[in-house]
Parts: C-alpha cells; structure tokens; sequence
C-alpha cells in the first residue's frame, strides 16, 4: 500500500464506489478451547502450542497434510486457531478430519492424567478473503463471521450438555459450508448428522443460520443437564428412537454415537513434549519414546514453519 502527500497509509476506493474483482473464495477453518481462561496461568502457553500440533497431526492423519502444508493467513489466537484454505477441500475437512481431529485429541486426554482434558470447538466457513502474505491477510467479513459462529450459543452448549470424557470436539458449519459441502451430497456424512441451528452471540449483532456436527455425541455430565435452548434433548441425552439428536449426533447405537454401542477404534498417540520428546503408543497399550528433531518443532506465533 503507497501513502499519500500527508505520509498516512493511501486507502482503497471507498466501498460502493466502484467495481472491482472479488478477492478468492477461501474455506476458513477456526478452533477454540473451550475453558481456557479457567486454566491455572501457567498452562497457558503449553495447551496454547498444543492446538496447532493437534491440527497438524490430524490433518496428517486425515489425508490432509496439504491443507496444513499450504495454508493461508495461519494465527494463533491465544487459545486457538485460525487459517485458511482451498475450499474444494471443505468436504473432506468435514469428514474424515472433525472425526480425526476427535480422536486425536481423545488420545491427548487419555494420555494427559491429571489435567483438565482439552475440548475444541471448530468453526467452517467458506467466503472471499485477501490474502496479502502479511499479518494482515485473511481480514474480511468471512472470517469475521467464522469467529462469530466459532462463539455462538449453540456450539457453546453442545461442549456443556455432552461428556467431557467422550465428546472432545463440536463443529458448526456455516449454511454456505453446509450447502456446499453437505447437502450436496460431497461429504461422506449423511445431512441427518447435521443439525439446524439459529446462531447467536451474546452482546453480539450476529444472527446465521448455521448447522452443527459433533463427532462423537454422548450423555451430559453427571448431575448435570443439557441447556434448555433447543440444542439437545430436555435431558440431554442422544433420541433412541431412530432421529438424530438436535445437537447434529445420530440415535443412540449409530456408528459414531461414542456410546456402549457406538464405534470403538483403536487408535494410536503421537504427542509431542518438552525438547521434541514424543510419545507414541496404542491407547490399549504400548508407548513408545522418541527424540523428533527440531525440523518438526511447532513453528512461531503466527503458524509459519520457518
């Protein structure tokens, strides 16, 4: 960007003003920990490394190693993540990576005794957005919007209405992501996982349509009921009468359901600790320690690998 007679930054034409090209449609993939502020501040910046490691991980995982390799406008935003990418991957990001990405940080819980374990809510957007290759790429409505639904009440509660022992991530789509992605039949996941949702915000002026998908649906928590805003059951336990769960989760006894009936995988570990120790192993047995060198460290602040 030049600057004008007066040394300021020049802006772009005023909006409306003129015609001009759309930047490119990205699809926008945002994370958020749920509780991090609860956290004694000393975790602070171990669990705030651990989110990207655990998207890179599952993304690898998945088939997606690209999507981590090439993606676009990378942030942390303190107790999570941000970044963009090429939005023909958006069904696959859906599935197989939010099941990935549940159990991978499945494995992060189990083997982390004595920690509060860690839960992500996962936001999906597609839209236009800059990338300018600077700190200031990916700004725009999409992405704002990305956050928004990051934030929203129905996301928030299906964390809070469903075990912190089985359901370790809940996604909300956009109804542009759902649209393109689910209903039209691309996703390896039936619609009927997903479920309608009026997004909102507290404090916020944001209200979408939106759709949310949880992995590995479960009861609530002992003693505790699920929230009466029409995410879940009044009970907040999974229907067993053959409909999906309000919350996006299948009946009870579904492949995928998390419950006594649902899938059971074995599955294996590779957490990385202090001086790129890692700890690998079988969740039923097996573990297995090993010095990584420093080419697969997490990278600084802003995601890059540098």
């Amino acid at each position: 960007m030049h600057s004008d007679r007066s040394g300021l930054p020049a802006t772009s034409a005023a909006p409306y003003s003129r015609s001009r090209p759309l930047p490119p449609y990205r699809g926008i993939l945002a994370v958020d920990l749920k509780g991090f502020t609860e956290r004694p501040a000393i975790d602070h910046e171990v669990v705030s490394r651990a989110v990207p490691d655990l998207l890179r991980i599952s993304l690898e995982r998945a088939g997606l190693a690209r999507l981590w390799t090439d993606r676009l406008f990378p942030a942390t935003t303190g107790d999570g993540y941000v970044l963009g990418f090429d939005p023909a991957l958006t069904p696959l990001v859906i599935h197989p990576w939010l099941d990935t990405l549940q159990d991978v940080v499945a494995e992060l819980n189990v083997h982390a005794l004595g920690t509060a374990p860690l839960r992500l809510r996962v936001g999906l957007h597609i839209g236009p957005l800059p990338d300018t290759a600077d700190a200031f790429g990916g700004n725009g409505t999409a992405r704002t919007d990305t956050h928004r639904l990051l934030d929203s009440r129905p996301v928030r509660a299906v964390l809070a209405a469903h075990s912190e022992n089985i359901t370790h991530v809940a996604a909300i789509l956009s109804d542009r992501c759902y649209q393109d992605a689910v209903a039209s039949g691309y996703t390896g996941r039936h619609r009927d996982w997903f479920h309608e949702v009026p997004a909102t915000v507290d404090g916020k002026a944001f209200a979408q349509r939106a759709w949310l998908y949880v992995p590995s649906p479960s009861g609530p928590p002992p003693g505790r009921t699920a929230p009466a805003d029409g995410t879940t059951p009044a009970d907040g336990t999974p229907p067993t009468d053959g409909t999906p769960a309000a919350d996006g989760s299948a009946p009870a006894g579904r492949e995928g359901t998390g419950s006594a009936t649902g899938r059971h995988r074995a599955v294996t570990s590779v957490l990385r600790a202090e001086r790129g120790i890692i700890n690998t192993g079988s969740v039923h047995g097996g573990q297995h320690l090993a010095n990584l060198d420093g080419s697969v460290r997490p990278g600084p602040e802003g995601g890059h690998d540098d």
